[in-house]
């Protein structure tokens, strides 16, 4: 079905709003998200899996800055790592107003397999139109997001438009394995701060009749990795009844695993994912024996929607109680469960109050766009507004992507992304100040 986005006429618009906004048009957010898309990419690929090599932003980043630059930003690259340069844009003020950080990532999930990419040719990295959507790896997530905050600062700037408080437009490395070398870097290596942040990440929404927008997410739900093991005893194919299959007691487990709950207590906004768990990974049974049954199996299980006030103690006594209960009710069962190696724990966010900036000012101009209030929610998936937040900013996550677009054949809507690109400048304009 068609998107439907209901743009309001922009009235009432400042003789600075107009000219800033009629210089965000639907061919220039295609262009810009065309030429970002493949911008150092395969290299940007960045699996989560802590077992698996990190990403080389290296060429988006270069790409990025030329962009910033031409603007008239001055630009650097704060690095914890050789490849992964991030991307710091600063643009100064006249004085007298706040300082706002428009940020995003430069990395993107791997595209897997290319020729499940139907919609593109069976190339990811080929940004394809079909109607209102532009499909492509990053289009969502999130190179068509970072379109719009480069188009909003561009409008700006070829507006004539002067600023009173400073601007910083912010991309980071890392950000698919939440941040080490990208937001933790920047925020406790390198002292970056502002008054306001503004993550522009997925939190789109279309409604079965086609009607579509975007929510501000206020707060985050968190994540972590844990590894499960199940032991058993080998034995010959022909007599599976006098050993212990380790994989079918791991099938077992992971039923009674997928299935549990969380100590935690309820966040006052609500992800649309309640503390829970997902399964990623099962492995069971050793190359060239076939002959027997395996003796051991290994498991990654990640625990989602994670809430304030969870904690990997936590998270791992409420693992450890199943697999206690499991065992009690079959005694060939033997199994162990620790934080995956090298993995983080993501801590979910206490809620912006939103009823102040940069809530309040987002949400002022969503509805000149868009005639209507955006919703309020808390945001599922990791995203850098969680280190922001942790350390207390005042950090928020908005932008045109698809809250839960698919992995393959991933897709931005253009409509919403115009749209999003128009509130974003507005809210620059409002927060930051313009000279009149």
């Amino acid at each position: 079905m068609q998107t439907t986005v209901d743009v309001i006429e922009q009235d009432g618009l400042t003789e600075i709003e107009r000219l800033v906004l009629d210089r965000i048009t639907e061919k220039a957010w295609l262009d810009l998200t065309c030429e970002l898309v493949p911008a150092g990419q395969p290299e940007a690929e960045n699996p989560l899996d802590p077992d698996e090599a990190p990403a080389r932003e290296e060429g988006a980043a270069l790409f990025i800055a030329g962009k910033l630059q031409e603007m008239g930003f001055a630009v650097t690259f704060p690095t914890k790592r050789a490849g992964r340069p991030n991307v710091v844009g600063i643009l100064e003020g006249t004085g007298g107003g706040p300082s706002l950080i428009l940020n995003d990532h430069l990395d993107t999930y791997p595209a897997g397999d290319w020729n499940a990419w139907t919609m593109t040719g069976g190339h990811p990295f080929r940004p394809t139109r079909h109607g209102d959507r532009l499909y492509a790896r990053g289009t969502s997530d999130t190179r068509g997001n970072l379109a719009c905050t480069l188009l909003a600062a561009r409008a700006i700037r070829e507006a004539g438009v002067k600023l009173r408080g400073t601007l910083k437009c912010v991309y980071t490395a890392d950000e698919e394995k939440n941040g080490p070398d990208g937001s933790i870097f920047l925020l406790d290596e390198c002292g970056l701060d502002a008054d306001y942040t503004i993550v522009c990440e997925p939190t789109g929404w279309t409604k079965p009749d086609g009607r579509s927008g975007m929510g501000i997410a206020v707060a985050n739900g968190g994540n972590f990795l844990v590894e499960i093991e199940t032991h058993g005893v080998k034995t010959h194919i022909w007599r599976p009844d006098t050993g212990v299959n380790a994989v079918a007691k791991m099938v077992r487990l992971l039923t009674a695993l997928e299935t549990m709950t969380f100590t935690h207590t309820p966040a006052r906004i609500a992800g649309g994912t309640r503390p829970m768990t997902a399964l990623v990974r099962v492995q069971g049974g050793v190359k060239r024996e076939m002959q027997f049954t395996p003796d051991i199996a290994r498991a990654v299980i990640a625990v989602v929607g994670i809430l304030p006030g969870m904690t990997p103690d936590s998270v791992m006594a409420d693992v450890q109680a199943v697999i206690a209960a499991e065992t009690a009710s079959d005694p060939e069962l033997k199994a162990t469960a620790r934080p995956y190696p090298g993995a983080l724990f993501v801590d979910g966010t206490l809620e912006q109050d939103e009823n102040m900036n940069p809530t309040a000012s987002l949400g002022r101009a969503y509805k000149r766009i868009y005639g209507e209030a955006p919703a309020i929610y808390r945001k599922n998936a990791f995203n850098d507004t969680i280190r922001f937040a942790e350390r207390g900013r005042a950090a928020i996550t908005f932008g045109p992507g698809e809250d839960g677009w698919p992995p393959i054949n991933e897709y931005i809507h253009i409509g919403k992304s115009v749209a999003a690109t128009k509130i974003l400048a507005l809210t620059v304009l409002d927060l930051v100040g313009a000279v009149a």
